[in-house]
């Protein structure tokens, strides 16, 4: 008799444990706003003077001062991504990106990301440039 007790006891628990509001709750949205603070070239030996830069989060592009606001899962990601061309003949390219957990921070935090970019050709072929993207990311 205790044994069959036992078993309907466990099974009980077991559903409600499976039933419970926590494990099927879907993670609250969040508002995110992502701004390129600025762009700026920190280092240039002899790459180029002319250059395109672009940055993105989460696919959408930004530009130097610019802000998206994104609604997102609190359990979401942000793809931050950067780049830099210096603008000749042959073009040298250089990009990096990063992912952000919306969870690692609280209300804000910032991310710079350091974009290299090697000349290929010519007398300063192997040189580099080095530009700072740097963005603030706030929850609301």
């Amino acid at each position: 008799m205790f044994k069959k007790w036992a078993n309907v006891f466990m099974v009980l628990s077991l559903v409600f444990a499976v039933c419970s509001p926590t494990s099927y709750a879907a993670a609250k949205t969040v508002k995110v706003t992502v701004t390129l603070v600025s762009a700026e070239l920190v280092e240039n030996n002899s790459v180029g003077n002319e250059w395109a830069i672009g940055a993105s989060v989460n696919g959408k592009d930004l530009e130097e001062g610019s802000s998206v606001t994104l609604n997102l899962k609190s359990t979401g990601t942000l793809k931050l991504e950067a780049i830099a061309e210096e603008q000749d003949k042959i073009p040298d390219y250089g990009d990096k990106s990063t992912n952000v957990k919306l969870s690692s921070f609280s209300k804000s935090t910032n991310k710079t990301l350091s974009v290299v970019v090697t000349e290929n050709r010519g007398r300063y072929s192997g040189n580099t440039a080095t530009w700072a993207f740097k963005f603030k990311i706030s929850k609301k």
